[in-house]
């Protein structure tokens, strides 16, 4: 694609208002519009609410948020493609592409999705006690417009890695749907507490290996972080729940300008656990690493191994989270994680379901890392908008 600043258009000449309220009460499906760009059911109290107020979204037409501070430095902003229409709060602004043929809604969408939109939303934002990117804002956009096939191809391209990314993650989950099967299997569905198998007794998760909190580094006294750059994670680096490998995260000791560090490093294999809000996000440690204080991560016994430790903690996660809710944030204190009940198997066991569990963890891995690469490509490809 060659873009040049002939083909920038203003949206404004592309795109109308669209203001059609819900005064019949017809249409029920209440959504929102997240900073990630997309429609979301809406956690908002409706009770006592007049939902004929609220504005009805058709497929294809767009929502935004136009109140940009305090948002994270993003613009709410989303493309509706559900199959039934749906309704959002009469706070967002609503339009639509006047004509298909001359401006594809997916490949505006797209333009939309770009870092470089968000940091111009902001930008051009203006308020006292709120700024805002008005819908007179929006229309003065510019941005290229190429002929409509050409729109058609460069999507048809981004959706085709979407695609492959999100077969990936369906892949990841059935993986892991298995890995669950057979832990319940070995540890769980055929196992009498009251009469555990020779060798396998009850302990506490402080029996499965050792109980390290993260913690921000010193910068007094240089280590090895100097020369590796090892990575350090908060939990904002485990993009989604159900990441099962981590090894270098965005950010790294030496990239932040760390000289030393007062939290341990955590060796490869090492269970990563949440332990603020959200609580129970995890994964296993693909290469020496150290963690904020929004973890507690356990460093497994070779006994048990890292597999057997990563699906008992796994199952007890919801409970963890669900029992440990305090008045200002919800937070896991290392005394508490110490404590919960967890069966020891003997060590053959443990071997046994490592066994069975390593090549698919293996698998997961490769299909992650393809993930990862792939994301790398839907950003390149939005790169490329402007060029």
């Amino acid at each position: 694609m060659t873009m040049n600043r002939n083909n920038y258009k203003r949206l404004g000449d592309y795109v109308r208002l669209v203001d059609v309220r819900n005064r019949d009460l017809a249409v029920t499906n209440l959504l929102g519009v997240s900073i990630s760009k997309m429609f979301i059911p809406s956690i908002a109290n409706t009770i006592g609410t007049d939902m004929s107020t609220y504005k009805i979204v058709e497929p294809f037409q767009f929502a935004y948020g136009p109140v940009t501070s305090r948002n994270g430095d993003k613009i709410t902003f989303a493309l509706y493609k559900g199959a039934e229409k749906c309704i959002i709060s009469s706070a967002y602004i609503t339009f639509e592409v006047i004509d298909k043929e001359k401006l594809d809604p997916d490949y505006l969408m797209m333009w939309a999705l770009r870092p470089e939109f968000d940091r111009y939303a902001r930008f051009m934002s203006n308020g006292s006690a709120r700024e805002i990117f008005s819908w007179d804002d929006m229309c003065e956009v510019y941005l290229p417009i190429p002929d409509i096939n050409e729109q058609r191809l460069i999507v048809a391209e981004y959706q085709a890695v979407e695609k492959r990314i999100a077969t990936n993650d369906a892949l990841i989950a059935k993986l892991e749907e298995t890995a669950q099967i057979i832990y319940k299997d070995m540890f769980v569905n055929n196992v009498d507490l009251a009469n555990l198998p020779n060798g396998w007794i009850m302990g506490t998760l402080e029996s499965l290996g050792e109980i390290v909190s993260g913690a921000t580094p010193s910068t007094e006294v240089p280590e090895y972080w100097d020369d590796y750059g090892i990575a350090w994670l908060s939990p904002a680096d485990l993009s989604r729940e159900g990441t099962l490998f981590m090894s270098r995260g965005a950010k790294s000791i030496s990239a932040l300008g760390y000289k030393s560090a007062s939290t341990k490093l955590l060796p490869k294999g090492s269970v990563l656990f949440s332990s603020r809000a959200p609580i129970g996000l995890m994964a296993i440690a693909d290469g020496d690493l150290c963690t904020n204080q929004g973890f507690k991560s356990i460093v497994p016994h070779s006994k048990v191994g890292t597999e057997y430790v990563y699906y008992v903690l796994l199952n007890l996660k919801d409970r963890i989270a669900n029992e440990n809710t305090g008045a200002t944030f919800a937070e896991v204190s290392g005394s508490t994680m110490k404590m919960y009940e967890a069966l020891i198997p003997d060590e053959k066991t443990c071997k046994e379901f490592s066994k069975k569990i390593l090549p698919l963890h293996d698998y997961i891995k490769n299909i992650e890392h393809e993930n990862k690469a792939l994301t790398n490509l839907l950003s390149l490809l939005l790169s490329k908008l402007t060029k």
